[in-house]
């Protein structure tokens, strides 16, 4: 089975791309590749810190790997939180603190529609590769579940009554921007072998 490392520190993330690839490719977290690292992204664009966090792996291992980063785009907000999603409150990541400060520029919006955007860097055998994946849906008021991570309270996506804080993890994955962008991989790593 084909190894491609993982290039996140987010045991969130990792758990849930596992769930997706289970027994299609062996996928180890940079913990588990002994890779003690926190990096960086300092682009203004969710795809070129895609690009970054897979292009310093590679350069570290030179094995196949991938990386993904992931923003939430508000319509009314113009995009925002966006390319940081994950430090929109600030340097204190807190999902609570982004959470809130999302809620409180939206309050008098007329539009409430949102998309998670995902994107994924394959570096396989040296080449570069991009994949995207989007839902479309809704932020509420109130957050609403316990599951998920961070604006899953508070996000409904098309065709659902539920936040993806209130799915389960094969709920999640019938609409999920990641498993999108991961199935797009998918397909690409099976023409390759």
């Amino acid at each position: 089975m084909n190894q491609l490392i993982f290039a996140t520190n987010n045991p969130n993330k990792v758990s849930e791309v596992k769930a997706i690839l289970e027994g299609k490719f062996m996928v180890i977290s940079l913990k588990e590749a002994a890779i003690e690292i926190d990096i960086p992204e300092p682009y203004d664009t969710i795809e070129e810190n895609a690009r970054e966090k897979a292009r310093v792996v590679y350069q570290l291992t030179n094995q196949n790997c991938f990386s993904e980063d992931t923003g939430l785009e508000a319509e009314a907000l113009n995009g925002e939180p966006g390319v940081k999603s994950a430090r929109y409150a600030g340097e204190r990541r807190s999902f609570e603190n982004n959470i809130d400060k999302l809620l409180r520029k939206l309050e008098n919006k007329n539009s409430r529609k949102a998309q998670f955007r995902t994107v994924i860097c394959l570096i396989l055998n040296g080449k570069e590769k991009i994949f995207e994946g989007i839902c479309k849906g809704i932020i509420i008021a109130e957050r609403r579940g316990a599951s998920g991570f961070g604006y899953d309270p508070v996000f409904i996506p098309d065709g659902s009554a539920k936040t993806f804080a209130e799915m389960t993890m094969e709920e999640k994955n019938i609409f999920s921007h990641r498993k999108k962008a991961i199935e797009k991989l998918i397909t690409f790593l099976k023409k390759q072998s």
